[in-house]
């Protein structure tokens, strides 16, 4: 088996419809069976209720403190050192419940496509 050297490319923070802003750490073809972003919300803030066909996805908090919730279940606490896993398909949603960023990596398997985002909310655009 040979070494895969991807090179990280200039990473821009962007902001998404999901109400929080990215930035794809490893996002590449060469590495199709996974992803990892920094994604960042704001305080107050709640991210759009949505799932990821297909792709399962792993939260690991770094900073701040959230509310995590599938749009049915009782909310639960996050924090920095928690790490979530969402199944494929399964809607999900997360608030910024702090004074300070929410702010935590996102490991999609296999790696995150737009195609695969499917929002559970009306968009407010």
């Amino acid at each position: 088996m040979a070494f895969t050297l991807i090179k990280h490319k200039n990473a821009v923070e962007f902001d998404t419809r999901e109400r929080c802003s990215i930035i794809e750490i490893l996002n590449d073809q060469q590495s199709p069976h996974l992803s990892v972003a920094r994604c960042k919300v704001n305080p107050g803030v709640t991210t759009e209720l949505h799932s990821l066909s297909g792709t399962k996805e792993v939260y690991l908090i770094e900073e701040g403190r959230g509310m995590m919730d599938d749009g049915t279940c009782k909310p639960f606490t996050v924090k920095p050192g928690d790490s979530i896993t969402i199944p494929p398909d399964y809607p999900q949603r997360i608030k910024n419940i702090g004074k300070v960023d929410l702010v935590f990596k996102v490991v999609c398997t296999p790696r995150f496509m737009p195609a695969c985002y499917t929002p559970l909310e009306a968009s407010n655009s």
